[in-house]
């Protein structure tokens, strides 16, 4: 939401709250963590404040470059920033922006009715953890220019006139290896995810990315007039996913400074895509504004097939996942007086966002469906059809209980169980195959590993409901090993081991086996990726000997070379190549894939929720094209894997 420009936006208007050692002292209490995600953090930090300025009316475009010396810089044509004295801390305000935590125009002084950055350390600890940082800044006729070295002033505040009359600013900033010693090399990829949400989120801004350091120059030109309705025509297309209704049901309504916008369209999925919004801050966890928009749908979507007597009184009463089944959703708050939990911003507190929310959807997405009956019958047809296959769940689920215990204290009859029962000690191995489930019980260290071998073909949940979960005989054991519940009676304090490791072999079918399981996790126990108790083991390729005592085990053809060079060559060395992990002896499986001394086990995770949405619904779904194209498109990431 944009207001008139406000043009007295002078030096008072940037008020002081203050440190700036602490910032690289402990960089995690104000970035999250100075691994690859924090590091791009700074990015954001800020692209926001150009952001805030489009908010403010007085932005249009904004041009980010990752530079070859591994810089970023953002430049905008925003207002700039007040160039004079500030009047409280008498340093000139650049400075004052820059090496102050808590200084900016956005704690009531008039200089941004609505902002992303509420508060006021994106710009100074930017400075705190860069090697260095350069601004160039155009306001009120004045050039002004400054550097800095690990929050400290490098070269002074220098001001002239401009001619030119230019507004915006110019910053450019070197993350500092002392503070980002896991990497400090930017992605593409990961910055252009994010400027084009933004770019979604602010309909007519124009984001523009380059990458200085690619041979030619890659650039995307980031800028959607139709805002978050493309953005939900992004989705479903990214995602291979077909429109149930042609339009992209539109919704707007503001009270007392709050504006509220929402998109959505139902697409053939049996999974909801619900991405929230404040102030252009995604919230990954939610907040009042989804809690009223699911609490809108569902009582506009009872309301109206009551009315038109489409649902009869023995069907199941409609729940809100019934409601959201299929649906992709962009919910976009914007308001003066955001409540946040914390820096991160990772869910909404205000609580008449709430009321604003539910008021403007139930009015307005009932207005449509009075107003488009086809489409509203295609909605609510895809909707009761939810509602009896989760009715058919339940009857699975209890029907699974009384044969086999699912969800109780019964275990699985092939689960080899371990001695302790501390969770945060406990491993369970999921095994591919019964000769390898063989060797990995005979091999395994049974006090904390528990062993389940995999029976029959595993489902791809990607393209059934929850009721053909149930009683799917590679399932229906794991479901009880972790003890835990999945769908609405997930519970992961009744998770019984602390990491669950798929150990499956290093061939096209194990991997096969690996992306089923891990489909079957993140659509029916998600949190568990997002926990961290989901790993994959890395059993090795190769066993080399070199005819004597000497032997060594490879994971990658790259490194079963550098060991036969290791071990002199000739034809006495030896380089077997495992066909499955049965073929290992339980001491040899042990030792490569077991041992936690010795092991090598990845953790999976899903920071990006929508991109890990994407790839599973793209690479597990009925489309082939979209996959193929995927698959091309991402082959050269597996140019080093021997599967």
């Amino acid at each position: 939401m944009a207001e008139e420009l406000n043009t007295n936006y002078e030096d008072s208007q940037i008020q002081v709250l203050e440190g700036l050692e602490a910032v690289r002292k402990r960089p995690g209490m104000y970035i999250g963590t100075t691994s690859e995600k924090g590091l791009h953090h700074l990015v954001y930090e800020i692209v926001d404040n150009s952001i805030d300025e489009a908010l403010a009316g007085a932005c249009d475009k904004i041009l980010v470059e990752i530079h070859t010396d591994g810089s970023v810089s953002v430049t905008d044509n925003g207002r700039g920033i007040p160039s004079g004295i500030h009047p409280e801390k008498g340093i000139p305000t650049l400075e004052v922006v820059y090496t102050k935590l808590h200084a900016g125009g956005k704690f009531g002084g008039g200089g941004y009715k609505i902002a992303g950055g509420l508060h006021g350390v994106g710009a100074s600890v930017v400075n705190a953890l860069s090697e260095w940082v350069e601004i160039e800044n155009f306001h009120g006729g004045k050039r002004c220019t400054e550097r800095f070295e690990r929050g400290k002033v490098a070269r002074p505040f220098f001001e002239e006139e401009d001619p030119e009359n230019r507004h915006g600013v110019y910053v450019r900033f070197k993350p500092d290896p002392e503070i980002f010693t896991e990497t400090t090399v930017f992605s593409y990829d990961i910055i252009l995810k994010r400027m084009r949400e933004q770019a979604f989120l602010n309909a007519g801004v124009r984001i523009i990315l380059r990458d200085l350091r690619t041979d030619p120059v890659r650039e995307d030109d980031l800028c959607y007039a139709g805002g978050i309705c493309s953005y939900v025509e992004y989705i479903n297309e990214s995602h291979a996913l077909t429109p149930v209704h042609p339009q992209v049901i539109y919704i707007s309504g503001s009270k007392n400074d709050i504006l509220a916008e929402v998109a959505m369209q139902y697409n053939d999925s049996y999974n909801e895509n619900i991405v929230s919004f404040a102030n252009n801050m995604s919230t990954i966890d939610g907040g009042t504004h989804v809690e009223g928009f699911r609490s809108a749908m569902l009582r506009s979507i009872n309301k109206y097939a009551k009315k038109l007597n489409m649902q009869k009184a023995s069907d199941p009463a409609l729940s809100q996942k019934d409601v959201t089944e299929g649906l992709c959703a962009i919910i976009s708050v914007k308001l003066t007086d955001a409540q946040f939990e914390s820096q991160t911003k990772a869910k909404l507190g205000n609580s008449e966002v709430r009321t604003l929310v539910s008021g403007i959807v139930s009015e307005k997405f009932e207005e449509f469906l009075e107003e488009h009956p086809t489409e509203a019958r295609m909605i609510i047809d895809k909707i009761l059809s939810a509602a009896v296959a989760r009715e058919a769940a339940r009857k699975a689920r209890e029907s699974a209980r009384k044969k086999s215990g699912l969800e109780h204290s019964t275990l699985p009859g092939k689960l080899a169980d371990c001695q302790s029962k501390d969770a945060s000690l406990t491993e369970l191995y999921l095994v591919e195959g019964d000769s390898a489930g063989g060797s990995a019980k005979d091999g395994r260290d049974s006090r904390f590993q528990a062993i389940l071998p995999l029976r029959g073909k595993v489902l791809n949940v990607e393209k059934s409901r929850v009721d053909k979960v149930y009683g799917n005989q590679s399932l229906t054991p794991i479901i009880q090993a972790l003890g835990c519940g999945i769908g609405d009676s997930f519970d992961p304090e009744k998770l019984r081991y602390g990491k669950i490791i798929i150990m499956a072999d290093a061939d096209v079918d194990g991997s096969h086996i690996q992306i089923l399981l891990l489909t079957f996790f993140y659509r029916h126990m998600r949190k568990l990726i997002e926990d961290g108790h989901i790993y994959l083991a890395m059993p090795p390729l190769y066993r080399v000997t070199d005819g004597g005592k000497r032997q060594r085990y490879a994971f990658s053809d790259a490194e079963r070379d550098a060991i036969i060079a290791e071990f002199g060559g000739g034809s006495r060395i030896k380089a077997d190549r495992y066909k499955g992990l049965g073929e290992m002896n339980p001491d040899q499986l042990f030792e490569t894939t077991m041992d936690p001394q010795t092991r090598t086990i990845k953790q999976v995770n899903c920071d990006d929720a929508l991109a890990c949405d994407q790839i599973f619904s793209i690479c597990m779904g009925d489309k082939v094209e979209p996959r193929r194209a995927f698959i091309e498109e991402n082959a050269r990431f597996a140019e080093n894997l021997d599967i």
